[in-house]
């Protein structure tokens, strides 16, 4: 369901969710081999940090985990405590960011909001969210994609809302920045936004998976 490029070794790190496994596929050409990095997982999102930590989401067991490249075990980030809404669980991890400190956000799909880890932590801290299920400015609905600029501002696909939100560090309401418009195709909705990533020069990018689509937006 993810996918990231490891530039150190110019390769595409691919979560191949049926199979259950993690591989990585070189970009260089006549290379068709690919390298299971992690198997027997249920991986759903994926993130690398500074050091080639790789973090992955496995969503059936509500957890996420960092691993060394080579080690197949990993290291409990966040969650682990079985499905639950507690602060030291999760109900279905799907998408992560992690930032230079090694602090993973989660996307917490079935609590409806956004959960932040730091390294080392016993239990999250709820970013976004967390009210229920429902289209205020202080709830998401089915959370995926995600992103934190260097200022702490998450940037969040609201799946089953059709917008994504925008949180500032410590908010406790986030604002629409693009869709909301309701569930549909035209040039300012979306139908179930599910990825989204931004380009050097603050473009944003957002998959929308109904819709078979990427769109870009100009943010202010």
């Amino acid at each position: 369901m993810d996918v990231l490029i490891d530039k150190e070794t110019d390769s595409l790190i691919i979560c191949d969710w049926l199979n259950r496994r993690v591989v990585r596929w070189s970009r260089r050409s006549g290379t068709t081999q690919e390298e299971i990095l992690i198997d027997n997982v249920n991986p759903y999102g994926l993130a690398m940090d500074d050091q080639r930590y790789l973090y992955i989401s496995a969503y059936e067991k509500h957890e996420v985990r960092r691993y060394q490249i080579g080690d197949k075990n990993g290291t409990l980030v966040a969650g682990g405590n079985g499905k639950g809404n507690g602060l030291n669980q999760l109900n279905e991890s799907r998408y992560l960011f992690v930032d230079q400190q090694q602090t993973a956000y989660v996307s917490d799909n079935w609590n409806h909001r956004v959960m932040k880890w730091n390294k080392g932590a016993k239990e999250g801290v709820v970013v976004a969210g967390g009210q229920g299920e429902g289209d205020a400015l202080t709830q998401l609905d089915h959370p995926n994609g995600l992103f934190v600029d260097t200022l702490g501002t998450i940037y969040v696909a609201d799946f089953l809302n059709h917008r994504v939100m925008r949180w500032p560090k410590g908010a406790k309401q986030g604002t629409v920045i693009v869709g909301g418009n309701g569930q549909g195709a035209g040039a300012n909705q979306f139908n179930g936004p599910i990825g989204l990533s931004f380009d050097r020069q603050g473009n944003l990018y957002v998959v929308d998976s109904n819709n078979a689509r990427v769109q870009r937006f100009s943010i202010e």
